[in-house]
Parts: C-alpha cells; structure tokens; sequence
C-alpha cells in the first residue's frame, strides 16, 4: 500500500518511514498488562481510541515480536494479519471520515527489543527486573501503535507484577492494589505523549521522594540509595533554575528511575528519565547527564518534534541547558563550554546539515554539540533579555504540541531588532562550522 490509501502502513516521516501510519489520529492508549519476569512473559490488552481522518476499510499499527490473540474494531470481531512490524487490521464495517472509534488488541508472548541501527530498543531485560527505552522506534516492542512521534495522546498504564517488584511507569501513579502474590500498578499520563516517551520499569528498588515545588520521586537499588541522594541532590534547585530560564516545569511531577545495570546512556520519558547504575558514583560525576534529561522535560517531551529531522531542537536545547546549568552552579562560564564544543567539532568531518541530518547521524554527537552552539550564536545576536524571553515564549506556545525548526526560526525572528536569515543559514543548513560570535 502507498501512503494516502486506506488504511496506510507509512508515515510522511522521510527518516523513519515505516514508523507511523496514516489514516488515523490516535487521542488516548489504554494498556493493561500483566508481567511475569522470571519467564518473561507478557499478557496485554490495548485499547486504542481514534479519529479516521480519512475513510478506512483497513488500517495498520506499528506491532512486533508478540503474538496477536483477537481484535475488535468498536466492540465487533476484525480480521487481522502480522507481517513484519505491521499489524493490518480490516474492520467488521469500514470506519467514516471524521469518526471516532475504538480498536482493542488482545496479545501475548515474551517482548524483545526491536534491532535497529542505534542497536536494541524497546523492551528489555535487566537481570531481576524489565527496562524500556523506546526512543525512537521501541514502542511496538511491548504495545499495539502509531510509533510517531507527531500522533500524541494520553495513556492509562495498569501492570500487574509479583509484588516483589516496584513498578515505575510515565504519569502520575493512581492506585496499587495488591492480592495474593501480585500488585497492580495503575498510571496515568494526562498530558498528550508520543509513543517513543512511554515507558514501564520493573525492579528491586527502593522508592524515596523529595520534598519540592515540584514533586520527585526516585526509585533506585538499595545498595545505591545514599550515592543517589546525593548524585541527585541539586535536581530540585536545577528545575528552579530551568523553570525561571524556560518557563513553567511542564508535568505534575518527575521521576528517576535508576536502572539496576549500567546503560550506554539516560533515556527521557514523560515525566520520567531512567539512568544506569553506572551514571551513580557518590560524586554527581554525571550531574550533566542528569540536567540533560530533565531538560528534556521541556525541550523534547512537552515540545515533541514534528518529524525525526528537527531532532536537534531536543538535542541542541538540553546541550545548551546543561552549559546552563553548570554556570549557574558551579560558576563555569557557558562560554567556556560553547569554545570547548567549538574545538571539538572543529576537529570532526564537516559534513552535518543541522536541520536535516539524515537518519545515519540522528543521534550523532555533532548534532548535540552543534545545536547547542547555534542557541549560543542566537544569545550572543539577540543579548539575554530577548534571548531567554524567545525561549519561554517558545515553551508556553507550543507547551504539550509539535514543533519544526521553521516554526523556532519565525518565533526568534520576532524577538530580533534584524534580520536572522543569515545566522540561520550558518548554523542550521550549510556543512561548514561557523566562526564562534566574538
């Protein structure tokens, strides 16, 4: 099937086009699963609430690596087939344009990671617990969905596990019942999220929360608990600081979770990022890794990219944040860090369009470090007051919607005395590095 036919099984997304399909908009997930980790098997129901934006008699979701049990399109029984990561399914009565309807996915099996070129993502397994990291294309490793990052809605989690484990989901918890063996956890995410920024966490850990304006909840192996606290312990002055910078935190509060194993990097979710063991050392080795991810907060999650290829709007932002964070901490200048990040990319092939890196260099640490340089050019053009007034006005616009770089570089035009063709230019859209403002 092409996109635009009914029932399309691509996305208009020129990076990941097989992530996403058409036809449909999705308004809110209903997820409810049950775990066992030690077989790790998975049980699930997903129900899907939508709106045809076009006629369909079939339609597609993003589904791998579990194996479908039953279907219904509005409470009647669809034909399905799986093929590859696509589940096609053909409604008992074609769905209207413009209609609501509701689609339920009953499914089973052990979830796997889904292979990709930036490795394993999705669901995975620690050696006593579960860890996800979705982004960008890990969500249809664990649930039924439209795996782009443009289609936003708002989620219930409910997961059933042995009651020896802590679960941690995206959201605000709502209830925990417990019978027998078992507890059930219930979570939920009011504010609209792609798919790639949801996430459960299973494990053996000990919760704390912290006292602040902003609540914060912090789940961790025991063994870690006093080196997290402390690790941690700026996080509530850090969103007072990003809060007076950017503009009001965006969710009704903010979990870690510390992953017992030691992870590549911290992931971001709704409300939510998940650090290894090995970003833990007593010392707030990795606080820079920790200002990131809440950043993102703002900058990625509340603003979700539009299509993968503005991915420097969430990279570029939090590089900047933690640059931020470190002069209103520690006193170290952001212009020390953006020399720094000069020097490095100076040193790299100059080959990176910002605005369009392709989809080999997504996550390319040019694309951090170079981002965050065009905001400091920007700075350095506009002066503070214009510059930070950009950045919250930014935020409030597009709070809980999509973002592009055409829609960032029209709303800083507004907060300029002159043009900005040119700086744009420079930084977003040819190869060469630009010379540092003075």
């Amino acid at each position: 099937m092409k996109a635009g036919e009914p029932g399309a099984s691509t996305s208009h997304d020129a990076y990941l086009p097989q992530n996403g399909n058409g036809g449909y908009r999705v308004s809110h997930y209903d997820l409810e699963l049950d775990y066992r980790v030690g077989p790790g098997r998975l049980s699930g129901r997903a129900r899907i609430s939508a709106v045809s934006t076009q006629a369909l008699s079939r339609l597609s979701l993003d589904f791998r690596g579990l194996r479908t049990a039953r279907v219904t399109v509005d409470g009647r029984a669809a034909r399905y087939v799986q093929r590859g990561a696509k589940l096609h399914v053909t409604p008992a009565r074609p769905v209207q344009a413009g209609v609501a309807f509701v689609v339920e996915v009953r499914y089973l099996g052990s979830p796997t990671p889904v292979p990709s070129r930036w490795g394993e993502i999705g669901w995975d397994y620690l050696d006593d617990g579960v860890v996800v990291a979705s982004q960008p294309v890990g969500a249809p490793s664990w649930f039924p969905c439209n795996d782009h990052p443009s289609d936003k809605a708002t989620y219930r989690l409910s997961v059933t596990t042995a009651s020896a484990y802590l679960v941690e989901a995206t959201g605000q918890l709502a209830s925990l019942r417990s019978a027998a063996s078992t507890s059930t956890w219930e979570y939920v995410l009011a504010a609209p999220t792609p798919t790639y920024l949801v996430g459960v966490q299973i494990g053996r850990y000990g919760a704390f929360a912290v006292n602040s304006p902003v609540p914060q909840r912090f789940a961790a192996p025991t063994r870690i608990t006093s080196a997290a606290r402390h690790d941690f312990g700026r996080q509530g002055r850090m969103i007072e600081e990003f809060s007076r910078l950017f503009g009001p935190y965006p969710f009704p509060g903010y979990t870690v979770v510390i992953a017992d194993a030691e992870l590549d990097a911290p992931v971001e979710a709704q409300s939510l990022s998940v650090f290894g063991t090995n970003h833990v050392d007593g010392r707030r080795g990795s606080e820079h890794l920790v200002a990131h991810e809440l950043a993102h907060q703002w900058f990625g999650n509340s603003l979700t990219v539009a299509e993968w290829k503005h991915i420097w709007l969430n990279e570029g932002f939090a590089t900047y944040a933690e640059w931020l964070w470190s002069a209103a901490a520690d006193g170290v200048p952001v212009d020390t860090h953006a020399r720094r990040a000069w020097r490095t990319l100076a040193a790299q092939p100059q080959d990176l369009v910002l605005a369009d890196p392709t989809t080999e260099n997504l996550f390319d640490d040019r694309v951090y470090l170079r981002g965050a340089l065009t905001l400091h050019a920007l700075r350095s053009t506009l002066g503070d007051p214009a510059f930070f007034t950009l950045l919250k006005t930014w935020t409030t616009t597009h709070h809980h919607s999509t973002v592009t770089t055409d829609a960032f570089i029209a709303l800083a035009e507004t907060h300029a005395s002159g043009p900005l063709t040119a700086l744009f230019t420079r930084w977003l859209y040819r190869t060469a590095l630009p010379a540092l403002p003075a």
